[in-house]
Formats: structure tokens, C-alpha cells, sequence
């Protein structure tokens, strides 16, 4: 898949209401708010602990393999609930373990 097509799959997830699950190599299952998405890098902002703290990330697209991920659901209360969100697995550690 090419980066525009990987971009077009993206956008339709940037949503304050939305969450997406994000795999590095070395940690899986995170979750993660897309702030923003070219055909070039996504910008995503991770869940932490705390709800005032929030991790800003941007990935290149030639990085990051998209899919679904099946275990989970849409959030956002104003569409209908359907099975399945984003799932974006990254080639590279997470950033704060590399």
C-alpha cells in the first residue's frame, strides 16, 4: 500500500471522539487520538495514564502498516457503534524506547 492510499484510510479516523490502537515493534496495544494525517506522516497523540498528559508522535508513512483492529469499537457518540477501529502497526521502537 502507498502512502496516499495509506493517508486515505487515515483520515477518516481524525476525530476528538475516536481513539485508534497503535503497534510498535517493541510495545503493543497502545492507544491514540489522529491529530492530523498527510500523505507523508500521521500525527498522532497517545492516552497516558493521566488525562492532562498526552504524548504527541509523528510517524512517516513509509512506516506504518495499516489495518483494523477487530477487538475494539468505535466511540463517537453522534455514529452508529460499529466493531473494528483503526489499527496502525509502526517499523520502528516507540519513541521513548529507543
Amino acid at each position: 500500500m502507498n502512502n496516499p492510499q495509506k493517508a486515505k484510510l487515515i483520515t477518516p479516523w481524525i476525530n476528538p471522539e475516536e481513539r485508534i490502537s497503535v503497534d510498535f515493534t517493541d510495545v503493543q496495544g497502545l492507544t491514540a487520538q489522529v491529530l492530523e494525517c498527510t500523505e507523508h506522516v500521521v500525527h498522532l497523540s497517545f492516552l497516558e495514564g493521566f488525562p492532562h498528559m498526552k504524548e504527541r508522535v509523528t510517524i512517516p508513512l513509509g512506516e506504518v502498516q495499516v489495518g483494523e483492529d477487530r477487538g475494539h469499537y468505535t466511540r463517537d457518540p453522534k455514529t452508529p457503534l460499529r466493531w473494528g477501529r483503526l489499527l496502525l502497526r509502526v517499523d520502528h521502537k516507540h519513541p521513548d524506547n529507543l
